[in-house]
């Protein structure tokens, strides 16, 4: 696919490499970042929760929600393949749209999602995965939980994409034990494959895969996050759209895996009754040890609640830099160079959440929160159709990104009203203190001049 520069002349087909980040991310390590991003402690914990309204139709509410996402990740291949540096969501929003608040609320939705995430796995990994090994109390756990992500967190944690291999095998090793004991139990003569069209007493079959496919649609997120890895991809025109394409294809396919055989294997409201509905799959087949499958899915949820905490006291911690919060989110340990101010103050607020929220409202509300994000994306590719690069890119037919504006507005009609009002308080505090930070660096000192960060 080739574009042209403004004077007409043929782009060439890659961003020059400037003096910016190295470009040292294969196609291979980007399809197993995002996968490793995607898969994992969603599905791990909210397959029961899907089947208590789904009933048998999770497959299909995966399905739905897989469409979407593919949708949505269409306008995110043209604009970072456009417009290949770091920044993401919100630097697209800026671009397109030349408001400063626009663009922080966008920032900011995806920093309220990260932190409302963590406190939705706490309460997931404090659940009847941990129960197989230990029995402690779920909230006082999850709390604890929190703590030891944040002192893991400020100590330092230096990942790499070789280390997300490892844990991406770990996570995808666990769902494929479920679907394969799945197929072993149905090949036995037990579970019932009547179960997967089947919907919960009272309830439409199309209605009840529209709501679940808003908690199926948590399972997906992440891959947005790849966004700000555009400046460090090879190729990253070629490379990015077949890795994000690919994982999320990948990711599917699993997913609706797992969602055939859950239900086939258990019934959909022995699933709904069990905050580990994965290991009653598992334990259906009788010869997985309960505590190896539950420990893999404790590796899984607890790998994702601090990959997810460590990008949101980041994205804190880079926004305060910027002058976006207040300054002292910006400071860091003297020997650890880790943004602690950022780490305590997004921890206490995922330990809060945590502590007065259920798991199903809190990944609700990460969608609802992400989905004003993806609106934003997706306007964007429209709105920047005009804005010509020097560069060849992949580009989408208009379409699609018009398709996911419409998908992205089905799933908010599905959002309760708890769900508009947390995400709306998130919302609210975080430009509260936006306009704060922007009034205190406006504010005259002695002398006439200004407080400048």
């Amino acid at each position: 696919m080739t574009t042209t520069s403004p004077s007409g002349a043929t782009a060439s087909s890659a961003p020059q490499q400037g003096p910016g980040l190295r470009r040292a991310v294969s196609g291979r390590l980007l399809f197993l970042f995002i996968l490793g991003d995607v898969l994992g402690a969603g599905v791990y914990a909210l397959v029961g929760e899907m089947a208590g309204t789904a009933g048998g139709f999770v497959w299909l509410a995966f399905l739905v929600a897989l469409l979407m996402a593919l949708l949505t990740a269409g306008s995110y291949a043209e604009l970072v393949t456009k417009y290949p540096h770091a920044g993401g969501s919100a630097v697209f929003a800026e671009r397109a749209y030349r408001s400063p608040l626009v663009a922080f609320l966008v920032g900011f939705a995806m920093l309220a999602a990260g932190v409302v995430s963590a406190a939705g796995l706490a309460l997931a990994f404090a659940g009847d995965y941990l129960g197989a090994l230990l029995e402690l109390p779920a909230v006082p756990t999850a709390l604890v939980f929190l703590a030891l992500v944040a002192l893991l967190n400020a100590r330092g944690v230096k990942e790499s994409l070789r280390a997300n291999m490892v844990m991406t095998a770990i996570e995808v090793s666990g769902l494929l034990v479920v679907v394969v004991v799945g197929f072993l139990v149905l090949g036995r003569g037990d579970g019932d494959l009547s179960r997967l069209v089947e919907t919960p007493a009272g309830t439409g079959a199309a209605a009840a895969v529209l709501a679940t496919a808003l908690v199926a649609f948590y399972s997906f997120v992440g891959f947005e996050t790849s966004a700000n890895m555009a400046e460090e991809v090879e190729d990253v025109s070629r490379v990015y759209p077949r890795a994000l394409f690919g994982s999320l294809a990948v990711a599917g396919l699993v997913y609706l895996l797992v969602g055939a055989v859950a239900p086939a294997v258990v019934a959909p409201a022995d699933l709904a009754d069990s905050s580990a509905p994965l290991l009653e799959v598992v334990r259906a087949f009788g010869s997985v040890p309960d505590a190896l499958f539950s420990l893999i899915a404790l590796i899984a949820v607890a790998n994702g609640a601090l990959l997810t905490m460590i990008m949101a006291s980041r994205l804190a911690y880079g926004m305060a830099e910027r002058g976006l919060l207040p300054s002292p989110l910006s400071r860091v340990l003297p020997q650890r160079r880790t943004p602690w101010v950022a780490i305590v103050v997004t921890t206490l607020v995922a330990m809060v959440l945590a502590a007065t929220g259920e798991l199903i409202d809190l990944a609700s509300t990460v969608v609802l929160l992400l989905l004003f994000v993806f609106l934003s994306t997706n306007v964007a590719v429209l709105v920047l159709r005009k804005d010509r690069v020097d560069h060849e890119h992949f580009r989408v037919p208009a379409v699609v990104p018009v398709l996911a504006i419409v998908s992205c507005l089905v799933l908010l009609n599905q959002q309760e009203a708890s769900h508009w009002a947390l995400a709306g308080g998130l919302l609210a505090v975080g430009v509260v203190l936006h306009l704060l930070t922007r009034r205190k660096a406006a504010t005259p000192l002695p002398g006439g001049s200004r407080t400048d960060r």
